[in-house]
């Protein structure tokens, strides 16, 4: 059991559904989590980056109990009565100030939205690991981004891991909703990022307007900003791919686990 370093996670989210089902794509990060559990042991507390929480500005949370955030309409109420009860961590959050310094400022008014509780529910199902959010800044440069997970990365050598949830494609206005797969447009997209993460080409996913099908994978960047956040966090590392899987024809799974 190697506990030098924790790892770094990108996960896709899709529906918040996903909190409550029993699927190839949940029973995926299962595997992860107890792959985590075996290879590093319990992480100490999480630091997590949602596409949810897309700010102006750097903002992390320093709560003891962070409210669970329910930011989705329209689904059934046992989603709404679905509890993943995690606590904060006021160390890790004081740790990300400390490596921020005046980039980052604290942010209690938000919580743990549903980009991270309908994953870590499967990944770590017990809630027992502290989660910290950190938001997803629109207002600085990709580079900026990509350097920000460089200076966290230093936390995963204390017990931290570090986790993001987005989407390589997320197109909700061309969602289908009677398709279990994706579009040729997704599978392209999603190929085309998928070997540009495991070659390191991180310049590339950072220019990803360039990649064929761009307009239409990613027609707003909030779902796709958090994976330059994990590829600043583990740079230089060749990833593992899984639940590399299409749903509702514009909605990619895919995810990166580094240092597992």
């Amino acid at each position: 059991m190697d506990q030098q370093k924790m790892p770094v996670i990108f996960s896709g989210h899709g529906s918040p559904m996903l909190a409550l089902e029993d699927t190839e794509v949940t029973r995926g990060l299962r595997e992860i989590g107890k792959e985590i559990i075996e290879k590093h042991g319990k992480p100490k507390a999480i630091l997590a980056v949602s596409a949810h929480w897309y700010t102006r500005g750097t903002f992390v949370q320093r709560s003891e109990t962070p409210k669970q955030v329910y930011d989705m309409y329209g689904f059934p109420r046992q989603l709404y009565e679905f509890k993943y009860p995690v606590k904060g961590d006021i160390v890790l959050a004081d740790r990300v100030t400390d490596l921020l310094g005046e980039r980052v400022r604290i942010d209690n008014s938000w919580g743990i939205d549903h980009g991270t509780w309908t994953v870590l529910c499967h990944i770590f199902p017990e809630a027992d690991i502290p989660v910290v959010q950190l938001s997803v800044d629109a207002t600085i440069s990709r580079e900026e981004i990509y350097t920000i997970g460089q200076d966290l990365s230093k936390l995963r050598e204390e017990g931290y891991l570090i986790f993001a949830s987005g989407n390589v494609v997320h197109n909700l206005r061309m969602v289908e909703w009677n398709n279990p797969d994706g579009t040729p447009k997704t599978k392209t997209f999603n190929k085309s990022v998928i070997e540009k993460v495991l070659t390191r080409n991180d310049q590339a996913v950072m220019e990803y307007e360039k990649i064929p099908y761009a307009s239409y994978a990613v027609p707003t960047p909030e779902h796709f900003l958090p994976l330059i956040y994990m590829l600043g966090a583990a740079k230089g590392e060749t990833p593992k791919v899984f639940n590399n899987h299409s749903e509702l024809g514009s909605i990619s799974m895919t995810g990166f686990s580094f240092g597992l």
